[in-house]
């Protein structure tokens, strides 16, 4: 969802669906389908459980997560099953492995599952080798990274460094956001958002941290009522303006910080999106799929204050006008 187009990744169907228009009707057919050659056909092919999408500059950027590469395509494609023009970590748009089929190296991913652009950088978490790779400006072709978060090399691989959870380390980063002076990843797998202010240049440590009480804890509270402070998995994160959203995944919500977080640990979010209060987390409420519940987001997109959400556990996107009570 921008000004001008409206994306959905549809993973599980191994395509990505593309809207002419910023705020679809309900229920209305997508323009264009890529990954396969018609709306009817399913199954890996030139997609394989694609996750982040990103426009960028007029160019559309898919994180192929399972194909272990980003897709670029220099202009928003027209035509159904439009070719990339160009891929970055494989050789060619036929690799497929993880890694390339050998070692991790700079130019290569596992499992890259995010992708975004923030402040002058663009940046790839590249989940399974447990970092976060960024080039100044947007790469091309085989370009290696100019930098990394979460190891100390572009050879290691290492979950949380091969140590504790500290305030440097990745178990499973899976998304981006942030603005000219805050970057913030989602490390899912330590149940927490890590966050830098100012954006920084080099692996450092953050200086923020939503989802737990401290830097060295990745605890998971799955049992019992939640809070407003509190994250299960949180597979992705979207900020627009003074708002940040978090896709609290296991916990079945959305929570948003209506002022972007610049420092500290453990701040409570102001709004919940798809429970009724900060301590249910009941799938669909534990009742029924209606048009206030969710099952497993996955992802979401906050823009010009609309929220898209992939419902992911009820195959459908849902978008949530914000208002000041959290309302649809």
């Amino acid at each position: 969802m921008n000004d001008d187009v409206f994306i959905t990744v549809d993973s599980g169907n191994h395509r990505v669906l593309i809207w002419h228009n910023p705020l679809p009707e309900s229920h209305s057919s997508a323009d264009v389908v890529l990954g396969q050659a018609d709306f009817v056909s399913e199954g890996p092919k030139l997609l394989h459980l694609p996750t982040g999408v990103v426009v960028f500059d007029g160019m559309l950027f898919i994180a192929d997560a399972w194909h272990h590469r980003i897709l670029i395509w220099d202009s928003l494609p027209e035509v159904n099953n439009q070719p990339p023009d160009r891929v970055l970590g494989q050789a060619d748009v036929n690799g497929t492995e993880p890694n390339r089929g050998a070692n991790v190296t700079a130019t290569s991913f596992y499992w890259p599952y995010g992708l975004g652009y923030v402040h002058g950088r663009f940046y790839v978490t590249d989940t399974q080798n447990r970092r976060v790779l960024y080039w100044h400006g947007l790469p091309d072709t085989d370009q290696p990274p100019d930098g990394i978060l979460g190891q100390e090399d572009f050879e290691t691989m290492l979950e949380n460094r091969g140590g504790i959870i500290g305030p440097k380390s990745f178990r499973w980063p899976h998304a981006v956001a942030g603005d000219d002076t805050t970057l913030f990843i989602a490390d899912a797998g330590n149940h927490r958002v890590l966050g830098w202010s100012p954006i920084p240049n080099g692996d450092v440590d953050a200086n923020i941290v939503l989802g737990q009480q401290d830097f060295i804890t990745g605890q998971e509270w799955p049992y019992g009522p939640q809070n407003a402070s509190a994250l299960r998995f949180p597979y992705a994160i979207s900020q627009d303006g003074s708002k940040l959203a978090i896709a609290d995944t296991a916990n079945n919500r959305v929570v948003i910080h209506n002022t972007l977080p610049t420092t500290g640990i453990y701040k409570p979010a102001d709004m919940v999106v798809g429970q009724p209060d900060f301590t249910a987390n009941g799938e669909n409420h534990w009742k029924a799929v209606t048009d206030e519940t969710l099952c497993w987001p996955y992802g979401i997109h906050l823009h010009n204050n609309y929220l898209a959400i992939a419902d992911s556990g009820n195959n459908r996107v849902m978008v949530w006008e914000l208002g000041t009570d959290s309302s649809k």
